[in-house]
């Protein structure tokens, strides 16, 4: 049972665009630090990628992030493949030859994610909400997997802060469905609460 409720809706959506404001203002001298070092690391590449992602119901949008890899990396990926070390519609590899020298600390600070604080505030994204999945993951769904897209997706969410790339898929898959079950204002202050700790404290995220 998703929780609909038209009250909680509207908060969580307050909650999302004053969150998005109150970050992108305070945070925008992280901004330029990261896309300085990002710029002297490889001056040819972009500062923000851009990349197709499915939010709720299936639908397409472009959700943005701090460039990690080098630029080349999507046509390097077929050839990586084989390397995955998580099992079921995602690929994850620890040591990603793609990934950049400051790609490697904001990934494992989850600073690369602040910029989806941009999708938040036009609503494709929420701060709190399952993971959003690529097209090509979302074509090895199964029907149980589909229920991931009921909700909007998040910055981050339960995944996130239970253990990330130390779970598989389907362990994934049942956290943001225990999200979708029980998710509430408290539920979404905790995560985004533990989310900080971790961007404090990294985890075990790469």
């Amino acid at each position: 049972m998703i929780n609909n409720r038209k009250g909680y809706l509207i908060s969580k959506r307050i909650i999302d665009i004053c969150g998005a404001i109150i970050g992108l203002i305070c945070l925008s001298w992280l901004f330029l630090i990261v896309a300085i070092l990002i710029k002297i690391e490889d001056p040819k590449g972009p500062v923000i990628f851009k990349q197709i992602r499915i939010g709720k119901d299936g639908k397409e949008f472009y959700m943005y992030k701090f460039r990690s890899m080098v630029t080349d990396a999507e046509e390097l990926l077929d050839s990586l493949l084989h390397f995955n070390e998580i099992s079921g519609a995602m690929f994850k590899m620890k040591e990603d030859p793609r990934v950049t020298k400051i790609g490697k600390f904001i990934r494992k600070t989850s600073i690369d994610e602040l910029p989806q604080l941009w999708n938040v505030l036009k609503g494709e994204m929420s701060l709190v909400g399952p993971r959003p999945p690529l097209p090509r993951e979302v074509k090895q769904y199964s029907e149980y997997d589909m229920q991931r897209l009921l909700v909007i997706p998040g910055c981050t969410g339960l995944w996130q802060v239970s253990g990330r790339n130390e779970l598989g898929f389907n362990e994934m898959v049942e956290l943001d469905l225990k999200y979708i079950r029980d998710r509430s204002l408290l539920y979404d202050i905790k995560i985004i609460f533990k989310t900080i700790k971790i961007m404090i404290k990294p985890n075990s995220a790469y």
